[in-house]
Order: C-alpha cells, then structure tokens, then sequence
C-alpha cells in the first residue's frame, strides 16, 4: 500500500477513513508504534489487512489434561488450582499444580508478583491458554495466558475462535497486532473503503464451479477464520480466500510492470539502424561464427534499436552461451550510428574483463573503449570525450550513473548481471540520455537463467530474448560431491590434472559476508596447497588484493603461467580459461545453487572433458543435499535455476533483497504459478477496457503504480 499519505491528519469521522490512510488513524497506534511497524511493512491502514497471519491458534475447543502432549501446538484447558508455591531452582519461579479430575498439570511463571501468587488459592478454576511441555513434574504450560473463572462450566462457556498469530518484531506484539486487524476489519463495512476491484468477467478466471469469494470476505477469512475451516488450507495458500487475494495481487503488480512498459514505450528513443560496414568486420575479428540462438537473439535487437521507441529487452543465457558477444553486437551498432554505448556491471573485476574483451573486438574495428570505474571516474581526460559526446562505448560499474558523469550521445545502455541492480539504477543510467530529449535502449543480460513464472512476474516491463545453445566444443561438466573427510583424495587429483598439463581452480568460499576471512581462508588453502603439490605453480585471487596484483594473478593463469588458481568467488563471472578443466569449491553446502552453476561454468570451456568437485563439510542440512544433488543431476541453467527457486524463494533468486524489486505479500511464485499465468493474459484486457479496476489494483498492490499513471 502506498505511504505518501503517512503524515498524521486531522480526525476525521470513522466513515471517510481510507486504506491508505497512515495507521496512526488506528485507536492505539502512535508515533513510536508506527515506527516499528515500518519494518513490517505496515505504513497504511491498507497495510494492515494485507499482512497475512504465519498460523492460528485453535481456540475452539478445551483439550482434556490426559489427552495433551507435548507437541508444540497451544491448547485450551479448564483446570483447578491444588497448590501454588515458589520454587529456587537454577531460577526462581511460581509453581502452580492444576487438575482437571483426569490429569494434572502444571503452570510455571519465572515473572511474577506476590498478588498474582494470590491468586492461585487451592479451588480456584482457571481457563488457561498455552504450548504443552514436558516438565519436571509431567506436563506444564509456561507463561501461560489464563482467566480466573467462576466454575469449571463457566470456564468451558467461551466463544470459540481461531485466533491468528502474526509476523511480528521487537516492540510490536500479537494482542497490538489482532486490535489493528479488528479495528481494519470493521471499517470494511464502510462503503467505498476496500471496493472489490477485480471485474466480474476477471473474476470468473478464478472460477472452479462455484461462486468466487469476494474480497472483503477474503479479508475476514485470513484473520478471522470461522470454525471448522480448512487451517492447513489457508497457512498453505491453498485456500479460495488466499488464492482470491494472490491472484489480484499478481494481476496488480502485472499491471503496474505493463504500465510502466506503456509509458517508457510512449518516448523517444534514436532509431539505431544499420550504418557503415555492419556486423561482419565484428566476427572477423571474433574468429568464429555466432549460433543460430545468438543470431536470432542479435536480430531481435537490431529491430528494438531500429525504431524510435526505447527498447527494453533483457537477455537469459546460460553460462558460457555467449552474451557479450551479442551485446557487442548491439553496441557497435550504436557506435556506427553516431552514438554512444555504457556497458554496466555490478563489480570492478567483471568490469574490466568486459572491458578487455570489448577492447580486444572493438578497436580494431576503430571503436573508442573507455574504462570508468569508482577508482577512475574523476580523470577529466578520461572523461571529457564521454561529456563531448563523442562515439565510444564506456565501460564501468555503479560510477556511470553519478551525477558527475554526463553522457553527451548516449543512445544504448547495456546492464549485466542485472539482478545486482535496482529498477532504480537501470532508470538512472537510463535517464544519462535525456540531453537531446530522447531515452537510450535498453539491453539487460543475465546469465541466471529465470525460470518462466518469475520472469513474467518480476521482468513484465521487459521483453525477454533466450539464447538457448551453447557454442560448439564446450563439453558437459561432471559433477560430483564430496565429503571434507578425503580432502587428501581432492589434492591427490588436482596433482594428476596439473602432470596432464590441465589447470585448475579451488574456490574458498566462507558463510561470513567478510573479505577479509576469505582472504584469510584462500591464503591458508594456498600455502596448504603448495606444501602438498611441490613444483605445482600456486597462485591467490580475492577481494581484498589491489585490482592489478589480482588482475595480474588472473592474466598469469589465463597465459598458462599458473597451474592452481586458488580464489575467492571473485572469479564466479568474468574468466575464460578454456585449458582448466577441474573446480574444487570448497565448503559448497554454504553457496545457492545458482552461483555455484556460476562457479562451474568457469570450467568446461574446452574440448577436454571437465570436473567440478563440490567438498562439502558433514553432516549436510536436507536443503544442502537436495542443493548439491541438483548440480551433480543436470546442467541445465533452467532446471537449476527451477529448483533454486523452490528450495530459496524468489527474493533469494533475484536478489530483490538488495534490489528492492517488488516483493509479494499474499502470493508465492512457486505455488501460484498457474495464477501468475492467468494474470498474464488478464492484464491488457483490464487495461483496455477496466481502466478504472486497473488503477485501484495498482494502487492497492503495487503502491502507486510504479509509473502507472498517465498511462
């Protein structure tokens, strides 16, 4: 829900509050509250009835003292006081023995004040709430919730109920929570506060047969299920009430996506089209033949760039599929049409092997290739030809998009390994173009390949080319998976590769986000590594070495010079060593299965048939052995990036936790993605002829559009 309207207002009557009014119109809510609720999510009263309970707790019922174990779930229970007495164990605590006539059990309080001690005189009935646990004595509930009732029928007189538990956080507790969710859940009864933005024939896509749940039931159903209905349904998301919502989610963040496409699509951009002597000069120079995938996918962008309309296209292709050289493609033509082209990524190292590759093809073609990274961007001579707007393309990583860079020509912007980039900085780098009153194209790359579901939902401002084959000689990768326990086994193997006259790479990876651990952890392999392998060439590459020892190290290897290349996961993108046929990552049970897939591809290169060797520490976690047995099982970017999206979550895949791309609060990508399909095919019918729906979903799902509006 949006939060433009979070400042505090003056009262207003009950009826005429909005959903996106600031929660601090909630009775109970004020500023310091408001704050931490923030990192929940929760800004807006909207808010508050779109955060979806983890669980519920069954109230419905009193559960007999015999029949309660120790299972973690919270029961009821009508009970008598036998005693209460405070007892100096390791802590000091408030014992009260209670019966229900067929058991006993036991309430522990460790805070406790001497009336409450009061209360428990010997006779007294009590409705007690709480998780059952084995105790001392037998079964004993801590701290639990109870109320002192008059006779054990009053305490089985009570209004049953499934009560929700919800996310919560430090200072925000569930009674705060359950109030907020009552008080939003009553002002749905107010005309016009949550209208029912799905259109009839919209809502018939989600017709099984019956009638589909409307939204403000949905709504009460999430927080205050009736008894008697499908729990697991409703925590699973299988349930009508969550798949109404999930779905209108998904079809409001498609729209939003589909409107800013709409809107970028309604600028100007150069028409880009053939100039001077084309592309062939460019695979002279390569040496070798583009596949028919990189064919096709260099002919779908040549026709984006060729018409006066930004294109917005991103690329998926597998490790080794041969990107760049597409981008290439795309940027040369740029050039030869009088315009500028920046080529982004997200590291230095990746930066300046783009950055050697381009100049490598480039400029023997007379093309300028220019490096623009944080350590060079202030080099006035560097820059002055990039501000003249003279032809060139301009390699560089977050430095292109400040605000001391100007572009004088830009027409094409190139972004690799998008998903380390936020919507934001694309636009940024985008907007370097708005000199001359026109927007440069747009071409994004990845070599995470995404699964289907997941592109169309996060990429659906994107049109999206697959380059799906491999250039010729590369050979399939063996993977196997081996325990630390035969480390001596792995060094004995690396000794057999390097006498073969092949190279190879041991990646030292650590769970801490710390370079200097890994560096410390790398350094240690390579000492370790040439004691066990005298006269094996050993050499370092990590994150805290200065860019030209660690380049050099890289260069070394590359010439053959180095026979081990012990590193850091520096050197998941951007080396291309075909002569090294052999990867040991070590402690691979601590990476996700897309960037070890990248670590992988960083052999194979060659015509010699190639090894990766994930050592892992044991005992594994079931989600590291099923990580693990997808990479020694297949190859294939797509299947690997499938289960990585099942056993991490889209957020994980990607990266949206850094990015700050959209994230979801009813739907799951992984379950509804029959439901990401269908919202598809909705979303330009609603555009086209439910405008008004197309707004208020936008607006309630996706905060204000996203550029939505004057679409």
């Amino acid at each position: 829900m949006p939060s433009s309207r979070s400042a505090k207002a003056a009262p207003q009557p009950a009826a005429r509050r909005q959903a996106s009014d600031s929660c601090r119109r909630l009775e109970g809510v004020g500023p310091k509250l408001a704050d931490k609720l923030v990192t929940l999510g929760i800004e807006c009263i909207g808010d508050v009835l779109l955060h979806r309970p983890l669980r519920y707790e069954d109230r419905s019922r009193a559960t007999p003292v015999a029949e309660m174990v120790p299972h973690g779930l919270p029961v009821i229970a009508v009970v008598r006081v036998d005693a209460a007495e405070i007892r100096h164990g390791r802590r000091r605590s408030l014992l009260v023995t209670t019966s229900d006539g067929g058991g006993r059990l036991w309430l522990r309080f460790f805070h406790f004040a001497p009336a409450q001690q009061a209360k428990f005189a010997p006779g007294t009935w009590l409705r007690v709430f709480g998780e059952p646990r084995a105790g001392a004595y037998g079964i004993e509930i801590v701290h639990p919730e109870y109320q002192i009732v008059e006779d054990e029928s009053a305490g089985h007189d009570f209004v049953p109920e499934l009560r929700a538990v919800y996310p919560a956080t430090s200072g925000v507790t569930q009674s705060r929570l359950r109030d907020m969710a009552a008080q939003a859940l009553a002002l749905l009864e107010v005309p016009g506060f949550w209208p029912d933005a799905l259109p009839a024939d919209i809502a018939a896509e989600l017709s099984t047969g019956g009638p589909v749940m409307d939204v403000a039931a949905a709504l009460r159903t999430i927080h205050r299920p009736a008894p008697g209905e499908d729990l697991g349904a409703l925590i699973e998301g299988s349930h009508p009430a969550v798949t109404r919502l999930a779905f209108e989610e998904l079809l409001g963040h498609q729209l939003s996506l589909r409107g800013r496409r709409r809107q970028i699509k309604t600028e100007k951009a150069p028409a880009l089209g053939d100039a001077g002597s084309g592309l062939a000069p460019l695979f002279e120079q390569l040496g070798f033949a583009p596949t028919n995938a990189q064919r096709r996918v260099i002919g779908e962008i040549l026709a984006d760039m060729a018409t006066r309309h930004p294109m917005l296209r991103l690329i998926q292709g597998d490790v080794g599929s041969g990107k760049t050289v597409v981008a290439a493609a795309a940027v040369l033509t740029a050039i030869e049409n009088g315009w500028q082209a920046a080529f982004m990524a997200p590291t230095e190292l990746l930066a300046e092997q783009h950055y050697a590759n381009l100049s490598g093809w480039l400029e023997p073609l007379g093309v300028m290739v220019l490096l623009v990274t944080g350590r060079r961007r202030r080099d006035d001579a560097l820059l002055a030809p990039i501000h003249d707007g003279e032809p060139a393309v301009v390699v560089g990583t977050h430095a292109l998009f400040q605000e001391s860079l100007d572009f004088g020509r830009l027409g094409l912007c190139v972004i690799d390994e998008q998903h380390r980039f936020g919507v934001d900085q694309r636009l940024a780098l985008r907007n370097k173009a708005a000199r001359h009153g026109l927007s440069a194209h747009q071409l994004i790359m990845t070599a995470t390949p995404i699964p289907r579901t997941l592109a169309m939902s996060a990429y659906a401002d994107l049109d999206t080319s697959i380059i799906d084959e491999l250039p010729p000689g590369r050979t399939p990768v063996v993977t196997v998976a081996v325990p630390n326990t035969r480390r001596d086994e792995v060094i004995e193997r690396i000794g057999r590769a390097v006498v073969d006259g092949r190279q190879v790479y041991w990646v030292c990876t650590l769970i801490e986000t710390s370079h200097k651990l890994e560096a410390q952890a790398a350094e240690a392999a390579a000492e370790a590594l040439s004691v066990a392998l005298p006269g094996v060439h050993v050499t370092l590459a990590h994150g805290r070495m200065k860019p030209a020892a660690k380049q050099k190290a890289m260069n070394a290897f590359k010439a053959g010079d180095i026979d081990v290349l012990v590193a850091t996961t520096v050197i998941e993108v951007g080396v291309d060593v075909p002569n090294a046929s052999l990867m040991i990552i070590e402690n691979a049970e601590r990476l996700g299965l897309a960037q070890l897939h990248q670590l992988r591809g960083r052999v194979g290169r060659g015509s010699v048939e190639s090894h990766c060797v994930l050592l892992y520490q044991p005992p594994l976690s079931e989600t590291a052995r099923r990580r693990l047995s997808v990479l020694r099982d297949t190859g294939d970017g797509f299947a690997i990036a499938r289960a990585d999206l099942e056993l991490r979550g889209p957020g994980e895949v990607l990266g949206t936790r850094q990015t700050g791309a959209a994230s979801f609060r009813i739907a799951d990508l992984v379950r509804d993605g029959v439901w990401v399909e269908r919202a598809l095919t909705v979303a330009d019918d609603v555009l086209a002829y439910h405008p008004r729906e197309a707004e208020l979903l936008v607006e309630r799902w996706a905060g204000g559009g996203g550029g939505y509006a004057g679409v």
